[in-house]
């Protein structure tokens, strides 16, 4: 009897492990998650392009990796997801330029105003060689360029004036990033230039804390910056591209294959984000016009006086950025609009 019982209880042990072996085949891979965070919302382009890029990745990976979205600034502002990157606690975010030139100051030529005529002279830098050895130029500092995404020409937005010239601009209030060449250019245009964090923007408007902001027509829509705002003029400032980047210590942890994958996947959904974002752009601006925004296109000899007014913030950054680089990415440029 205790040897049958014995018996009985070895093939249950058999029967068991063999159904454990069938449910998790020797070799079989944890499925690894992808964090990554933005500071726009569910709507924007941006966001898009996430979510195309989570698709690729998991369908490429057959679900070896799980990408979870965080936008809204849930995860903190640009510089702060860039500080968790580097520490290792996240593994991806999509900032504009303007905050990597705190980690490496030649990262400020993209910050110049009036730099590029048009976003396909700003493709064919930024996926040229010029934008490679910037990309390049991350991992000193913890982290992994991927490719270039786009935020877009920034357009300004204000509660008080329409504005049509630089003097318009004198005494305004106006939130920029915290980066010397935006301050400068505002201050330049007589304006007050404020810093503050992205994600207390409107509440600064709403408040009257601040008169006006400047970003892409696409955020001022989907933010509903309208309801705060009275003006927008379409000053094409600034060219702001987004680098969608990952953790270093992250990345040295995976295979040459998988990280060959995500590459590929942010390249392919970077050109998906750059045509959305293009395409949503006058969208976004009939919708301001709509919710009664006035809207102010300017005429090529009013957009020069913005130029000119604005020519010489480039020399006064030109030992922080490089004599080198500034004189390179304007021969890139030229060569670029030919």
């Amino acid at each position: 009897m205790k040897n049958t019982l014995k018996m009985t209880g070895m093939a249950l042990s058999l029967l068991v492990a063999a159904g454990l072996m069938a449910a998790a085949p020797a070799g079989a891979a944890e499925t690894k998650t992808i964090k990554a965070g933005i500071g726009l919302n569910e709507q924007s382009p941006q966001y898009k392009g996430l979510l195309k890029f989570k698709e690729l990745v998991e369908a490429e990976s057959k679900g070896r990796f799980k990408v979870d979205l965080f936008a809204n600034a849930q995860l903190g502002d640009d510089a702060k997801m860039m500080t968790s990157l580097r520490a290792g606690t996240l593994e991806m975010t999509c900032p504009s330029t303007a905050p990597i030139a705190g980690l490496d100051r030649k990262w400020m030529v993209f910050d110049l105003p009036f730099l590029f005529p048009n976003e396909e002279v700003a493709d064919k830098v930024l996926d040229g060689p010029f934008g490679q050895k910037y990309l390049d130029s991350l991992p000193a500092h913890g982290i992994i360029g991927m490719s270039f995404w786009e935020n877009g020409f920034r357009q300004l937005t204000n509660s008080k004036v329409e504005v049509k010239s630089p003097a318009d601009l004198k005494g305004l209030k106006i939130r920029t990033m915290e980066n010397p060449v935006h301050l400068a250019t505002f201050k330049t245009l007589g304006a007050n230039p404020t810093p503050m964090p992205f994600s207390e923007i409107f509440s600064a408007l709403s408040e009257k804390t601040i008169d006006g902001q400047e970003n892409p027509s696409t955020t001022n829509f989907l933010q509903k910056y309208y309801e705060v705002q009275k003006f927008t003029t379409l000053s094409n400032h600034f060219y702001s591209p987004f680098v969608f980047m990952y953790s270093k210590k992250l990345w040295d942890t995976l295979s040459k294959e998988d990280q060959a994958l995500i590459l590929k996947a942010a390249k392919e959904a970077g050109a998906y984000q750059r045509k959305i974002n293009r395409e949503t752009m006058g969208e976004a601006v009939a919708g301001m016009e709509k919710a009664g925004m006035t809207v102010t296109r300017l005429t090529p000899e009013q957009h020069r006086a913005f130029v000119d007014a604005t020519k010489d913030i480039a020399g006064q950054f030109e030992k922080d950025m490089g004599a080198d680089n500034l004189k390179a990415i304007l021969e890139e440029i030229a060569k670029a609009a030919k």
